[in-house]
């Protein structure tokens, strides 16, 4: 019996759909370059392509050589609007949705406090009622939508999708989240933890675009870090790489959420620095309070912000001498402080790493700000973009707004 053959013309479409997705315009004559396609294998996929509204062509040359001869290659793009993808950042104490278009321009964003750990069916319920918000106020069909990517402020056991929430997040402990989300939105969902989420963004959007070895790392309520190695996030067997936040810092110190005695964060976090400025002042200081006290140049905020800074940078040490990064990225509340929280954790990391491995490595806060774990909760949908948009039916999309009408 002969197997059917691969459907070689699908394969084609998925080239151009991937080439055309790593760059803002493209040609014709780049992509037969790119992806290795004939010029009428290209020219006709691109043909279908325009025809059911997934790439537009413009007027005028984009080559950077101008020719000297002959018609000017035309500009080829992905129609930005073809299809959509949303984000959700749920954290310890709030909740992020956006909707995005297939380049990762933000289209709808809406932020919601609430205190989450002990709530998980009030907050599921509310990221469905979110993204139905996002879909009728921007008048994106729902058939447009790729996925729902969310970002959780916990583990994200890989295979399984099941929360290890032990300790950090009790009410969602053995949560499967992408089932829960599914039945809420009617939607595809993917999930990863929010380190991960901002690692992706970073890569994808923010400081960390020119280089695929690099470390996120997160200082918020928890800390953890998003680890990407030769241009891929590195999850470990079974999706708990980078969780520095419950590495043992302290011997004898304070006992941690996880169950652990003196985890990183027990002492850098926003928490950890505010009850130790309660605990010193004999006043109430909140994590809220710290980005005021900064700015005001407190001396003691300022103190307990860089011994924060350096613990950090003897947890990153391992990383580092481990992973060989070129970037750490920091992201999240204390990313506020600037060289505050950056000066120190780089005399931390430089203290206890090999020297030879140190001449490479450069710490720069997050290009995206709070915003980078909603915007690659939403990237792990887009990153599949060309995939997602290859598989679907052949039809011509209607306007956002519009529903195409019956047959």
């Amino acid at each position: 019996m002969i197997e059917t053959p691969v459907n070689l013309r699908e394969v084609g479409r998925l080239r151009v759909l991937e080439a055309l997705h790593t760059t803002a315009r493209s040609s014709r004559p780049e992509l037969v370059r790119v992806t290795g396609l004939s010029r009428a294998t290209v020219s006709s996929l691109i043909a279908d392509l325009i025809a059911i509204g997934l790439v537009t062509e413009d007027e005028g040359p984009e080559d950077p050589e101008p020719r000297r001869t002959g018609r000017p290659a035309q500009s080829l793009s992905l129609v930005p609007t073809a299809g959509y993808a949303i984000g959700a950042d749920i954290g310890h104490q709030h909740v992020r949705v956006i909707l995005c278009d297939l380049f990762g321009a933000v289209l709808w964003e809406h932020w919601v406090a609430k205190e989450v750990d002990r709530a998980p069916e009030e907050t599921l319920d509310l990221v469905a009622v979110l993204v139905n918000r996002a879909l009728q106020e921007t008048g994106v069909d729902r058939d447009r939508v790729l996925g729902i990517g969310a970002g959780i402020a916990s583990p994200v056991e890989k295979g399984s999708g099941a929360l290890g929430a032990e300790g950090i997040m009790p009410g969602w402990v053995g949560m499967r989240l992408t089932h829960e989300l599914q039945l809420r939105t009617a939607l595809p969902v993917r999930v990863t933890n929010d380190a991960n989420a901002g690692a992706l963004a970073e890569r994808m959007y923010g400081a960390g675009r020119h280089t695929g070895d690099m470390v996120y790392v997160r200082l918020s309520a928890g800390i953890g870090a998003g680890i990407v190695s030769n241009g891929r996030l590195l999850l470990g067997a079974r999706g708990l790489a980078g969780e520095i936040g419950h590495l043992p810092l302290i011997a004898d110190g304070l006992i941690c959420r996880c169950g652990n005695r003196g985890c990183l964060e027990t002492v850098a976090s926003p928490v950890a620095i505010a009850r130790l400025l309660s605990d010193s002042w004999g006043q109430p200081v909140a994590p809220r309070d710290l980005p005021a006290l900064i700015e005001q140049r407190n001396t003691g905020a300022l103190r307990a912000v860089r011994d924060a800074g350096d613990a950090v940078g003897r947890a990153l040490s391992t990383l580092v001498t481990l992973l060989n990064p070129r970037l750490i990225v920091v992201g999240g509340d204390l990313a506020g402080a600037g060289e505050d929280i950056l000066e120190p954790m780089w005399a931390g990391v430089r203290r206890h790493t090999l020297p030879s491995a140190m001449e490479s490595v450069e710490i720069v806060t997050g290009g995206l700000g709070d915003g980078a774990e909603v915007r690659g909760a939403a990237g792990l949908v887009l990153a599949d973009a060309p995939q997602l948009l290859s598989a679907a039916p052949a039809e011509q999309p209607a306007a956002a707004g519009e529903r195409a009408e019956p047959a």
